[in-house]
């Protein structure tokens, strides 16, 4: 190489690694103008396709498949007490049934009838009269003709049904108590304290004070000398032979064979009176007393 050559050499301009760029131009691989050097590449648009009615209900069912998944499990617990209280009424309406199908069964029906409570009256003889009951259900005696029955007995007073499974059927009466006799065109009639005629004869039965109250049966002073009879111990009434009552605020009652008398006064305070009478009685008996004078209980006199 000669030394022209090489002059030459180290004149020579160095080519551009890149073009210059004219006006409008940008150079190639660069961003173009006002765009930044580091934007990102745009994502490719998504492709989709027309939404159809097919769509829209397969979304709407599966989101109520959905619902109604949650709902079954928030409510579990409420429905497994559902189940509970429905099988525990079922339970209830089959043993009713069963129940009321077996009382009414020829499985429960009547065959004895016992009476109890009778003192004066035959028991064989009431339960003979409600013998029509035999053969009827427990859960279907007819009360009507029970009461139809013993209405043909005046002693009785009240009277309560009681069955006894399998077969019983329990008659329990309370029978009347009878004061005294009144006398009658009829006869002598044997009464309670309510006046109810428990039986009539000829002759005054033994055993019950003749009762003489103004206005007979029915009046005031009949009423003060039944409750006064009643108000009597069992033990004190048999001796009294005679009840007199000329108002409801003048009851007498004569005690004995020696015909001592009790002046009452009225029936009030009677239980009371009754108390006072029987220390009385012990202390001075009839026998040698004319009249004790219990009208006024807390001042009793013995003449």
């Amino acid at each position: 190489m000669t030394e022209r050559d090489a002059d030459q050499q180290e004149t020579a301009p160095i080519a551009p690694l890149f073009p210059t760029a004219t006006a409008g131009e940008s150079r190639p691989g660069t961003p173009a103008d006002g765009a930044a050097a580091t934007a990102e590449p745009a994502e490719p648009e998504a492709t989709t396709g027309p939404v159809g009615l097919r769509d829209v209900w397969r979304a709407s069912r599966a989101r109520r498949k959905a619902l109604r998944a949650e709902v079954r499990r928030f409510t579990v617990r409420q429905r497994r007490r559902r189940i509970v209280w429905a099988g525990v009424a079922a339970s209830l309406v089959l043993l009713t049934a069963a129940t009321v199908g077996a009382a009414y069964s020829p499985l429960f029906a009547v065959e004895q009838v016992r009476v109890v409570g009778t003192q004066q009256l035959n028991a064989d003889e009431v339960a003979a009269a409600l013998s029509g009951q035999v053969g009827t259900p427990l859960a279907a005696i007819d009360e009507s003709a029970v009461k139809a029955a013993l209405v043909a007995f005046p002693l009785v007073e009240t009277y309560t049904l009681e069955a006894q499974p399998p077969h019983d059927l329990i008659v329990r009466i309370v029978e009347r108590t009878p004061i005294g006799v009144v006398s009658s065109a009829a006869g002598y009639a044997l009464v309670d304290a309510a006046g109810v005629v428990l039986s009539t004869t000829p002759e005054p039965p033994v055993g019950y004070p003749i009762v003489d109250a103004a206005g007979g049966i029915g009046s005031e002073a009949f009423a003060a000398a039944g409750q006064v009879m009643r108000a009597l111990p069992a033990d004190l009434r048999t001796q009294v032979t005679a009840v007199t009552a000329g108002s409801a605020h003048d009851v007498t009652i004569t005690l004995g064979a020696a015909n001592a008398q009790v002046v009452w006064g009225s029936a009030d305070q009677s239980a009371l009176k009754a108390r006072v009478l029987q220390p009385l009685m012990a202390a001075r008996p009839p026998d040698g007393v004319a009249v004790y004078d219990v009208s006024s209980p807390q001042a009793a006199v013995v003449r």
